[in-house]
């Protein structure tokens, strides 16, 4: 499938989607998130890719949505048409792991992007951003909760209500991305990351991104009975008996994804 707005390649297991909107320093309009959405949709239904990762250019992962897109449309139809809401939701259905590269600027829309993946790594360029106030809206894409859940309240709040911008090493501190490598090396960290989840059983990657992700949503006690129930679930799989076969008799397992 062509694209105008991504670039998609399918390797060794890992789909990697790169944003491609040079000209506007990969700000997320209606076609970009159009495309995105098609392309994880396509990952997620294709048995080869076993990892997404998504990244950008080294000067912006995505700079933001596209100001001069929305910049003439009125409530009514931004209200109405759900602007952006059907693309996220498609992301957010993405049952495969996926990771964010970002080096350079992951502002507004693209820093609520990268927080939709499941972890980000960051270039030691990165800089992460909120900047929504100064056009006068807020956040629509999850950045007021996501970021917040991230880094907390304070952090959140600063960025949000005063716009600046969070470093590489501050984001790292703070919670919000995994790792900071050399920007030279984003690529090849990242990839390596997804090449160590894509030997997983697929069983177990999908169950354990659904038992973190439900700490988001539930409190304590009601997270912990669903990762018990997982856990116990899990004892049903052939993959579970192959891993801990393999670990008794100390060689690699051979997942089968059942």
């Amino acid at each position: 499938m062509g694209y105008e707005t991504l670039n998609v390649d399918v390797a060794n297991h890992v789909a990697l989607i790169k944003l491609d909107r040079p000209d506007a320093m990969n700000a997320l309009n209606t076609k970009l998130l159009g495309e995105l959405a098609k392309a994880l949709t396509s990952a997620q239904g294709n048995d080869k890719v076993r990892c997404i990762v998504i990244t950008g250019s080294d000067k912006a992962f995505a700079a933001g949505a596209d100001i001069r897109e929305m910049s003439e449309k009125s409530f009514v139809e931004v209200f109405m048409g759900d602007l952006f809401g059907p693309e996220v939701d498609v992301m957010l259905r993405i049952r495969k792991p996926i990771i964010a590269a970002v080096a350079g600027y992951a502002l507004g829309g693209g820093c609520e992007l990268a927080m939709m993946s499941d972890f980000i790594i960051a270039a030691d360029t990165a800089k992460f951003g909120q900047p929504e106030v100064n056009i006068g809206v807020i956040a629509g894409i999850g950045g007021t909760q996501r970021l917040t859940r991230a880094v907390g309240k304070a952090k959140s709040m600063d960025m949000h209500l005063t716009g600046r911008f969070m470093d590489a090493e501050e984001a790292e501190r703070s919670g919000l991305v995994s790792r900071v490598v050399p920007a030279k090396k984003l690529m090849e960290e990242t990839m390596a990351a997804a090449g160590k989840i894509a030997e997983k059983s697929m069983v177990t990657v999908t169950a354990i991104k659904e038992a973190v992700n439900q700490s988001q949503e539930m409190s304590l006690s009601q997270g912990l009975l669903f990762e018990k129930r997982m856990f116990h679930a899990l004892f049903n799989t052939e993959d579970r008996a192959e891993g801990m076969k393999a670990f008794v008799e100390k060689r690699e397992p051979q997942f089968r994804d059942r």
